[in-house]
């Protein structure tokens, strides 16, 4: 269940048999604030979907962070509610990883975002689908600069940049401004406005990638650890700040 945005969506793997290994559901909204409201109602309808019950189900998974303090902590506390009653492992997975993934054979620079206000957002770079920056909290001269050096790092001369997630068209503008604005002494060394593509699906959910990720995770971790996990978060919430 990926609810670490406004987009919140589910989704559902089944494998029945060889003749039909695996059946895929999936279900999302543009939710704003109802994320409490209507998450369980979707988690049912899958269900209903894929003709199981909730004791069928063998693995569940949410979004780690970073996103939404509410809509990780919803996000979290449902995957672990039914996690603990059922007794199956729970993967929580990064959330800038699962906005990549789609695009691990883009060539070039993914930038999955996430309005963080404040002038500033969470994000991070992939290069083939592996992550190759930490996952920041930064402004948009950080986020340039970033940019900036991976182009001059890379081997083959890349300059193709796929801006995705559900803040990338307002990263998008931001950084068209702030590069076409900029003197050329002043602009970070090889990066251009027409280097930066807007993805045009950057604003689904991502639950399937969620789930794919889960279940290569699961490989490799049975998730029993992750019952004492929480969100991660790149800062404190403004409620902390103003303790």
């Amino acid at each position: 269940m990926y609810a670490a945005t406004n987009v919140l969506s589910v989704a559902l793997s089944v494998g029945r048999s060889e003749e039909a290994p695996n059946t895929r559901w999936h279900i999302e909204a543009d939710a704003g604030l109802r994320h409490s409201e209507i998450l369980m109602d979707m988690v049912d309808t899958l269900l209903k979907q894929g003709g199981l019950e909730p004791a069928d189900i063998n693995l569940v998974s949410c979004m780690k962070g970073p996103g939404s303090f509410t809509g990780l902590r919803i996000g979290f506390s449902v995957a672990k509610g039914i996690a603990l009653a059922l007794k199956i492992p729970l993967i929580p997975i990064p959330t800038l990883d699962c906005m990549a993934y789609s695009y691990s054979v883009w060539p070039g620079i993914v930038i999955p975002a996430i309005d963080a206000k404040k002038g500033r957002f969470f994000s991070a770079l992939y290069r083939g689908g592996i992550r190759i920056t930490d996952e920041k909290d930064a402004d948009l001269a950080a986020l340039a600069g970033l940019i900036s050096d991976a182009l001059a790092s890379s081997p083959d001369g890349e300059k193709s940049i796929l801006l995705t997630g559900p803040d990338a068209a307002m990263l998008h503008t931001e950084l068209q401004k702030q590069l076409s604005g900029c003197p050329d002494a002043e602009s970070p060394p090889g990066l251009r406005p027409d280097f930066i593509r807007l993805d045009p699906a950057y604003r689904k959910g991502r639950a399937v990638e969620l789930l794919e990720l889960a279940k290569k995770g699961a490989e490799t971790d049975i998730g029993e650890d992750n019952f004492f996990a929480g969100p991660e978060y790149l800062r404190k919430s403004d409620a902390e700040l103003n303790i």
